[in-house]
């Protein structure tokens, strides 16, 4: 097959490639700007992504593209350096056209890659990958000392923008980037044809207010996640606690709502059994783990939410002292005051 056996072919997969990722980037940019205006509308992106299946189609359709795009590199590389053999050493001046960028494109992919990698585990690991592993909060990634919902990318920005390594590690990975796409998004074109002296000349200074405005706003953005996040904006501020605190309610009536169901299915399958008896059963042996979510769910309720309030949640204390009552009496009838249960 041409795109594997010729330099050419592999040349225009490296272009295809690159071209799918720098709209992806360029996608990213525009995302993250949406946290900087409107944090919950961000926060509602994030809702609407997360482990949906055409999220996990894009996901592995753009991982596919990175690791195409990293072996062709290689591929390449290797190539070109093996078709030069010893004569690359001999050389002692480059020419002044030959660009840093061109020279050195593989080092400034390997930094990005390690900035990629940085990236993923203080997001895409937290938040679409724990929501495909688990669903329980007991399981979540904190944030202040309380679980943060995989949904909620800003308490991951809080998380990860409050060390002071972090928007180091980003600029430095934004500035490898800048030279990586900068010099990758001209050679695309110049890989498929477009090689024209007028026309190079266009596309590298296309390249260059493209890649510019991109990589500045990436800056920037690092900078006020940073300021904000060190201020403790995305945990205090009233309308994103509200959001965090609509989750928490979500999980609270699915937690009572199974406990009641399963509760009058017994009842219901009793068929003149002593309903005491039933009820005593279903109470002693799903009581405690609805105990225990509740807990949970409360706990990180009024951790992360101080000034917020969910009527679901509200609902759900209420239920569990009543259902810890009822568990004492039936634990321990002569100890316990009158049953809760109505």
């Amino acid at each position: 097959m041409w795109l594997t056996s010729s330099s050419i072919g592999r040349k225009l997969v490296m272009a295809i490639t690159g071209a799918c990722l720098v709209l992806f980037v360029t996608f990213h940019v525009l995302m993250n700007s949406v946290a900087i205006l409107w944090p919950a509308a961000y926060n509602d992106i994030c809702l609407f992504l997360g482990a949906n299946w055409y999220a996990l189609i894009a996901s592995a359709g753009l991982a596919a593209l990175f690791i195409l795009h990293i072996i062709y590199a290689l591929w390449l590389t290797m190539q070109n350096r093996k078709a030069r053999g010893h004569a690359r050493y001999a050389v002692t001046t480059r020419p002044p056209q030959v660009e840093w960028s061109s020279k050195n494109m593989l080092v400034l992919g390997i930094v990005v890659l390690a900035f990629l990698g940085v990236h993923l585990i203080q997001f895409w690991a937290k938040m679409q990958l724990q929501e495909l592993v688990g669903h329980n909060p007991t399981s979540w990634y904190t944030v202040n000392g309380a679980a943060a919902s995989p949904a909620m990318g800003t308490l991951f920005i809080q998380e990860a923008f409050s060390h002071w390594y972090t928007p180091v590690i980003y600029i430095i990975g934004f500035v490898a980037l800048w030279f990586h796409m900068n010099h990758g998004v001209w050679s695309m074109f110049q890989s498929t044809g477009w090689n024209g002296k007028h026309w190079l000349e266009r596309l590298k200074c296309i390249a260059l207010w493209w890649t510019s405005i991109v990589i500045a706003l990436f800056i920037v953005q690092a900078v006020v996640f940073t300021v904000q996040a060190n201020g403790n904006h995305y945990t205090s501020d009233v309308q994103l606690q509200e959001q965090y605190a609509e989750e928490w309610g979500a999980k609270a009536e699915t937690v009572l709502s199974d406990f009641n169901k399963e509760y009058a299915s017994a009842i219901q399958k009793a068929e003149g059994a002593n309903q005491q008896d039933v009820a005593k059963e279903v109470f002693l042996s799903k009581g405690p783990k609805f105990i225990e979510d509740a807990n949970v769910i409360i706990d990180n309720y009024k951790k992360q939410c101080p000034d917020a309030f969910n009527e679901h949640v509200m609902q759900l204390e209420q239920s569990k002292d009543i259902i810890e009552r009822q568990m004492q009496f039936f634990s321990n009838p002569a100890a316990a005051s009158q049953p809760a249960l109505n």
